[in-house]
């Protein structure tokens, strides 16, 4: 029998770093170990930095093979530029020549394509460009724009917000199905249009850890991830004195906010330090080394369920997490670790030397309730078999 034939149109995905890129390799390599035919479309690498990656640079596109994935890169305009406007024309960018790939698809074409959701424009592309071939499609929302782009401060009401609200609502209509990362993305898009909805979790596939002792000397904190306005790592560190804690910040990652981060800590004598950025097998490697993990939001994002929690719990990481609503009763319920609202940095300093205090037995028992999650209730092969029953 002839292997099932499956598309993702992303705006990220690896070599790339953070939760979007790692969110579409988790679901093309689960796809892939269940017999699927896997082929994903995707720029050419440029995210975070705004630039096309080194090997990439001087291609129009480029097709690689990657852990059985069949992946091709296409060009689009790179930036990472503070401006909208800017932002939303190197997606335009890529929103056309992703039209190229049809090509490919005009002999045999594919049974479905799982189309990502932001950013809206490549979304509205990849939904006609299904449309166009006659396939069937399935839109997979990880964050409800422009709603979120207007809760982070980087929109307002106006005629480009208007733009893009018929633009997420033109994509509802045009999508067969429709899976979210979370109950409050289905409940929002609920409101919109009648579909068959999905709750699909961003989630890495099981891996067995021990939980973790906590460290005697002195309580260790990583961050890794996009240095980005969503995540304002920047102002964490101007806010929060490790120092007087007598705690140590570790920081993992590149972004729009590296540059103030590396000027900041040049000028002032912390208990921070900045490692740059590591590739994803490294990077778990690093972050069981520390005793939590930080999860920032600038701002509470409705909708949003940062990935690093379900990641952060595969290996027994307890979570000191900056969020409201979904993500944070998650980790409240099943104590995972302790929860600020997102910009309250005296609670969160509160949360730290709660954890710097916590006895072993508390430690240790928090670790293992995050790798008892992980293993129940949040790994790859639990969400791939809803996904599975779904498509078909």
């Amino acid at each position: 029998m002839e292997k099932e034939s499956i598309v993702i149109v992303s705006n990220y995905y690896p070599p790339e770093m953070g939760a979007a890129a790692n969110r579409i390799k988790n679901l093309a390599e689960g796809l892939y170990m269940e017999g699927k035919n896997v082929t994903v479309l995707c720029p050419l690498p440029n995210y975070p930095k705004g630039s096309i990656f080194s090997n990439y640079k001087g291609k129009f596109s480029k097709k690689e093979t990657i852990n059985g994935i069949i992946v091709k890169r296409y060009w689009l305009y790179p930036s990472n530029s503070k401006s909208a406007v800017v932002r939303l024309f190197s997606m335009l960018s890529f929103a056309f020549t992703l039209w190229v790939a049809i090509f490919g698809f005009l002999k045999k074409r594919p049974n479905l394509f799982i189309i990502q959701s932001p950013p809206l424009f490549i979304a509205l592309s990849g939904l006609v460009l299904s449309k166009v071939l006659r396939c069937k499609n399935v839109l997979n929302v990880s964050d409800l724009w422009p709603l979120s782009g207007m809760e982070l401060g980087m929109l307002k009401k106006g005629q480009l917000y208007s733009l893009l609200e018929k633009v997420e609502k033109m994509n509802y209509r045009l999508a067969d199905k429709i899976m979210g990362q979370s109950n409050e993305i289905i409940s929002h898009i609920n409101q919109t249009t009648n579909k068959d909805f999905l709750v699909y979790r961003n989630v890495p596939a099981y891996k067995e850890c021990q939980p973790k002792i906590k460290n005697k000397e002195k309580l260790t904190i990583v961050y890794a991830g996009l240095l980005g306005y969503a995540q304002g790592i920047y102002k964490i560190c101007k806010e929060i004195d490790f120092k007087k804690l007598d705690v140590e910040f570790h920081i993992y990652g590149a972004g729009m906010e590296e540059e103030d981060i590396l000027k900041y800590l040049d000028t002032k004598e912390t208990n921070i330090f900045f490692h740059g950025s590591k590739s994803s097998s490294v990077i778990k490697q690093e972050i069981i080394k520390y005793d939590v993990a930080m999860v920032p939001l600038r701002n509470s994002i409705y909708g949003a369920v940062p990935s690093k929690i379900f990641e952060l719990m595969q290996l027994g990481v307890p979570i000191l997490l900056s969020c409201k609503g979904e993500g944070a009763k998650i980790v409240l319920k099943n104590n995972l670790g302790l929860v600020n609202n997102p910009g309250c940095f005296a609670s969160l300093e509160k949360n730290i030397i709660e954890i710097q205090k916590m006895n072993d037995t508390d430690y240790f028992n928090m670790s293992s309730n995050c790798i008892r999650q992980h293993k129940e209730n949040y790994k790859l092969e639990y969400q791939l078999n809803k996904l599975i029953r779904f498509i078909k």
